[in-house]
């Protein structure tokens, strides 16, 4: 989970939320490679109005559907004819992004949405399909933008790992699709400690990468849930080994495969620390439980 944040989502700079349809072509060249970074040539003076969708390479892997979480490569600029200037890059980064489906940008829902996993997507995005009145730093009311999406892996809501039962240090962590957890009356142990209750036969996750997870988070004191995905269905994502989650999750998550389910006993040292994270009501003495899924890594 990220580290001091109210909002768990590791969303792109670009992000707001509607959906739609689809548009027509592009007068631009873009360059480049699915899954690398793209060269991108514009025309003299300013973009036609209106939204304009594009599909450069179509993939042929599953559709995107609204409630999914789309693993993409992307570039973004603003389209204003002059400097065409990059505002935003998962390559930048260093690791994928995940995009929400169903909670983007309007003229990104409309570009993205039933596209196949393995497709490289343009798309001029005009004011009133983008933010409208209100931009983020670096993008003016009127600016139109420009994206290039490169979709990787579609993620769909539910997913989760099967995995038996599992305890540990009195802590129980329930099977199937959606575990619960049930933290004894006790006081905790004052160590960190990490068990593998179903181990995937997916690729080794490692540092520096983009994790896509399912996950319930309790506060041992009071036994209480403060944070989990499985409620909502949508899988969350996370760079792995950056500081953007608690210690704990890069301590047990680096090494196991994709597929795997893990439960965590998080001392202070490993979660929040001594400043707690009041949004949650987690206090700097809290010890806190994870059990989480590995459904994938990029």
């Amino acid at each position: 989970m990220r580290r001091r944040a109210v909002s768990l989502l590791l969303a792109p700079l670009l992000l707001a939320g509607c959906t739609g349809g689809a548009a027509g072509p592009l007068d631009l060249k873009v360059g480049g490679t699915f899954g690398a970074r793209p060269t991108i040539v514009f025309p003299g003076g300013k973009p036609a109005a209106g939204l304009r969708v594009d599909e450069l390479a179509a993939g042929d892997g599953e559709r995107l559907a609204a409630g999914d979480v789309a693993i993409v490569q992307y570039t973004a600029h603003v389209w204003n004819g002059r400097d065409n200037r990059l505002v935003d890059s998962s390559f930048n980064r260093g690791t994928p992004a995940a995009f929400p489906v169903g909670q983007l940008l309007p003229g990104l829902e409309r570009a993205l949405s039933g596209r196949r996993v393995g497709s490289r997507v343009i798309a001029a995005i005009p004011p009133g399909d983008g933010f409208g009145a209100d931009p983020p730093k670096g993008v003016g009311a009127g600016d139109e933008l420009f994206y290039v999406v490169d979709i990787l892996g579609a993620h769909h809501k539910g997913a989760s790992v099967e995995a038996p039962a599992g305890t540990l240090a009195g802590v129980r962590a329930g099977g199937g699709p959606r575990p619960g957890l049930v933290v004894p009356a006790t006081a905790p142990p004052g160590g960190f400690a990490a068990k593998v209750l179903a181990r995937g036969g997916g690729p080794t996750v490692r540092a520096g990468q983009l994790v896509v997870t399912q996950y319930e988070a309790a506060v041992w004191a009071g036994r209480r849930v403060f944070d989990a995905t499985w409620p909502a269905g949508r899988p969350r994502a996370f760079k792995l080994g950056d500081g953007t989650t608690v210690k704990a999750w890069d301590k047990a998550l680096a090494g196991v495969p994709v597929g795997s389910r893990v439960l965590m006993i998080v001392p202070p040292a490993y979660g929040y620390g001594p400043a707690g994270h009041p949004a949650y009501g987690i206090k700097g003495s809290d010890t806190l439980v994870f059990v989480v899924d590995v459904i994938a890594a990029y």
